[in-house]
């Protein structure tokens, strides 16, 4: 069953993306990412600029196969059907991802945006009707005294 983490409060889902990434690698773990084209060129760069001095391996779903097949670090627009079953997916579309099950993990990130929140309590829901109980994990209460 997958596991279904809500990561709110998300100041900058780019950014904290890219750092979410570089500690899934750091760690082994497979990474698939889904966003819609421009979200992902978007994130595709920011991989390659964000930390100075540090490369975080990755590729794009059009990468040519071979290449595609070593990364640790995949960008999707849509879940590929060979996703490995114990990947952690970073959802960063505004709906319930198709085929989400395969995957072991799954993290949303979640601005405090109200409409960016709302389209979270509509996935929240979602899984809940899948029969999965999604956990919060909320920044803002991380960061307070």
């Amino acid at each position: 069953m997958t596991e279904v983490v809500f990561h709110f409060n998300v100041p900058d889902k780019q950014a904290y993306a890219c750092r979410l990434l570089r500690k899934g690698y750091r760690q082994g773990v497979p990474l698939l990412v889904l966003a819609d084209e421009p979200v992902l060129t978007e994130l595709d760069a920011a991989l390659w600029t964000f930390a100075p001095h540090e490369f975080v391996p990755h590729c794009r779903a059009t990468d040519p196969a071979h290449v595609v097949r070593h990364s640790p670090i995949q960008l999707h627009a849509e879940l590929p059907p060979s996703a490995p079953a114990d990947a952690v997916l970073v959802n960063l579309r505004p709906l319930v991802p198709q085929g989400y099950q395969r995957c072991a993990r799954l993290i949303e990130l979640v601005t405090a945006d109200p409409n960016d929140r709302q389209l979270a309590r509509q996935r929240w829901r979602g899984y809940q009707q899948d029969g999965l109980q999604p956990q919060k994990y909320d920044l803002q209460a991380l960061a307070r005294p």
